[in-house]
């Protein structure tokens, strides 16, 4: 399996979606808050380019927030992403 990392901030509803999404899959992720740490939130704009949370990576890609997240899961691509070698 991949590794997954979702970044998040508290209160964040497409965060909690994402989140919703992996766990319901049995997907491991990790999931770094990036509400408490406007210094490495800024670190991970800068590095992937992307403003809005959640941002989800696999494997050192980005795949994008959640909307690009769930575009993955209903064209049945998801699966064959996070279970590969």
């Amino acid at each position: 399996m991949n590794k997954i990392t979702v970044y998040t901030s508290s209160f964040c509803g497409y965060c909690i979606a994402a989140k919703s999404l992996l766990s319901k899959k049995g997907v491991p992720f990790e999931e770094i808050n990036l509400s408490t740490s406007p210094e490495l939130r800024e670190d991970v704009v800068e590095k992937w380019q992307w403003r809005t949370l959640p941002l989800i990576i696999i494997n050192d890609n980005l795949i994008g927030g959640f909307r690009e997240l769930a575009m993955l899961e209903s064209s049945n691509k998801l699966d064959s992403l996070i279970n590969s070698d």
